[in-house]
């Protein structure tokens, strides 16, 4: 359904051009999750904005292959990418109460998207926006289409940017951190309803997240990005049992373990994500690395295989 093919996001600055992405290739199948997981400044979100055709900043300058049913989104206009956003793709952001617009209804909003999509009559896409609210599991929802975003909880909300997303039945929908805002509980409930939706309407999922627990619960495949590459990728239950890179094993070795004795303290990865500007040579995870050495001063090549990582330590690829 998509395949990215050696992406590059770069934005010119006054120090100089900075590379957000650097070479991506991933593609996502036909009612499959892909999880991307990283830290913050990974490129997890660059990657799926270019995707989105949402990267307008004239100072980006975006280079490769995004291919979304065989039609090439690079370079494709404005007016083609509104027609295929919404409809085909849809995007639910990280933030809901900036997502949506705070001067108009929930309700409002969701039907101004069907609207701009399908023909049909207000009082339908009415209709249609009321019977969304309630597959999200949003009570009383002929009542709650009326409210603004400010007089519903923020699980509410993001279930009022969910029903938006998938208002058109899109073929890929992309969730953007969707969890990071809510507590335990109400995350679990959003994971339970993305997965419950996924399976009705037969979307393709590509959920970006920072937190690994997210990722076991939720993902079909797993691609892990670090400085704007990607450094490992497979099925789920290969990466968490037998991860290859070491920024994998580290990510992991960050999370409490539900078995077993527990430890006095979690281990922490020293050091900060690379520069933008000042990327170190060879591998991009080398100065953070306990496994270091001389071939490290050459970046690595992502393994061919089903799991594979970009390291050159034994078994990686």
């Amino acid at each position: 359904m998509l395949e990215v093919k050696d992406l590059k996001v770069s934005f010119r600055s006054e120090q100089g051009l900075m590379r957000a992405i650097d070479g991506v290739s991933f593609n996502v199948g036909e009612g499959e999750i892909l999880g991307m997981v990283g830290e913050s400044g990974s490129g997890k979100t660059v990657s799926l904005l270019a995707v989105m055709g949402l990267i307008n900043d004239p100072n980006a300058v975006i280079e490769g292959s995004i291919k979304f049913k065989g039609r090439e989104l690079v370079g494709m206009s404005n007016a083609e990418m509104r027609k295929l956003r919404g409809r085909e793709i849809a995007m639910i952001f990280q933030d809901p109460m900036t997502a949506l617009t705070p001067v108009y209804t929930i309700g409002w909003q969701i039907a101004e998207q069907i609207l701009a999509h399908e023909k049909i009559s207000k009082s339908a896409a009415r209709q249609k926006a009321i019977d969304l609210l309630a597959e999200v599991n949003i009570p009383n929802p002929a009542d709650a289409i009326d409210r603004y975003p400010h007089q519903l909880s923020g699980g509410m909300r993001q279930r009022a940017v969910i029903a938006m997303a998938l208002s058109c039945n899109p073929s890929l929908l992309v969730a953007d951190e969707p969890t990071t805002a809510l507590d335990v509980t109400v995350q679990a409930q959003i994971l339970d309803l993305v997965r419950k939706l996924q399976r009705n309407h037969k979307s393709a999922v590509v959920f970006i997240t920072h937190d690994m627990g997210v990722i076991a619960e939720i993902a079909d495949r797993v691609m892990v990005m670090y400085g704007g590459r990607i450094v490992e990728r497979g099925q789920r239950n290969e990466l968490f049992l037998k991860p290859k890179h070491p920024y994998t094993k580290a990510l992991l070795d960050s999370i409490p373990p539900l078995e077993g004795e527990k430890p006095k303290r979690l281990r922490a990865i020293s050091g900060s994500p690379p520069s933008l500007l000042n990327r170190p040579t060879g591998c991009c995870f080398g100065p953070r690395c306990v496994f270091r050495f001389e071939a490290c001063s050459v970046q690595p090549d992502l393994g061919k295989s089903g799991h594979a990582a970009a390291c050159f330590l034994k078994g990686a690829q």
